[in-house]
């Protein structure tokens, strides 16, 4: 997996060695979830044996634009896999590479329900009844092949299922991955914020890629504060961080059509009741809770 925005100017590394692939994804997400991302990437792979069929250790890299503060890089992994873990991390400075395409190598296509997300190097694995997302690493903020993500598609995927939303809205669009999955399953307009200047664009230009640039409009917005995100909506999906989710609630809740669905994600394990009270507070009701990777995603009715 690689999650994040390559820094063209990656000069300081973190790097750990960990006993198994969840816990090294827990780790790269959470790094990625903690900093900048337009600072800072991680890629979480299985470090080569002599017996391929036997698991071995899993390494985690995360490559910092600035040079990360380490204390607080070392609790953030204690939170996820425990203080012996933590007090192993190795930081160091990155030798010129081309390491965004190293890490390419070992990206994998990702499913979601009917969706597959996949590179460019990819294409070909899209089958007839997939809905396929084409996102490139080198320039997103996550690939999909986050646990809060592949939650959401998830729900997005069962939604489709049993109706198809009127109004959609997608806060903190990152990529776009989102939005591009509701536009492709759904066929509606979708409209998306994010706070993020360069994460607005790289959604437009992702948008445009996967064939939505007609159905996704992306602002630049922080939370729904923007004019083209007012209204009410019977879908509405927030893959963000508890802090703003939970300080979104009211805004959010008095943004969804009674009936309608919001999807949650961008939450570690310890989040979820604090969230739920939340949304419980605003008249929504927990419909079903996905927990992939280490990370929940809920899905609440109003």
């Amino acid at each position: 997996m690689l999650e994040g925005l390559p820094p063209n100017n990656a000069a300081y590394l973190m790097r750990l060695r960990c006993p198994d692939a969840a816990t090294a994804r827990q780790v790269a997400d959470v790094i990625v979830e903690s900093f900048d991302p337009a600072e800072t990437a991680a890629s979480a792979f299985e470090e080569a044996g002599d017996r391929p069929e036997i698991e071995g250790p899993w390494i985690v890299e995360a490559y910092f634009g600035m040079a990360p503060d380490e204390p607080q890089v070392r609790e953030l992994v204690s939170l996820v896999a425990g203080e012996a873990l933590a007090a192993q991390v190795e930081f160091g400075r990155v030798q010129k590479a081309d390491w965004v395409a190293n890490a390419l190598a070992g990206l994998a296509p990702v499913r979601a329900g009917r969706f597959l997300l996949h590179g460019e190097h990819d294409r070909g694995t899209v089958g007839i009844n997939d809905l396929g997302i084409e996102i490139e690493a080198a320039l997103a903020f996550g690939t999909g092949h986050h646990g809060t993500t592949r939650g959401c598609l998830t729900f997005i995927d069962a939604i489709a299922k049993r109706r198809r939303p009127r109004k959609i809205l997608d806060v903190g669009t990152g990529t776009g991955v989102l939005a591009i999955a509701a536009a492709k399953a759904f066929r509606r307009v979708v409209v998306a914020g994010d706070i993020d200047a360069v994460a607005v664009a790289t959604a437009r230009t992702n948008a445009i890629r996967n064939g939505t640039g007609a159905f996704v409009h992306v602002v630049e917005a922080r939370g729904i504060g923007h004019p083209a995100l007012k209204g009410r909506f019977d879908l509405i999906t927030a893959n963000i961080l508890a802090a703003p989710l939970r300080k979104l609630a009211p805004a959010l809740a008095k943004a969804l059509e009674p009936g309608g669905d919001i999807i949650l994600s961008g939450l570690l394990g310890r989040d979820v009741p604090g969230i739920i009270s939340a949304y419980r507070t605003q008249n929504l009701r927990l419909v079903a809770r996905l927990d992939i990777d280490g990370w929940a995603t809920l899905l609440m009715r109003r």
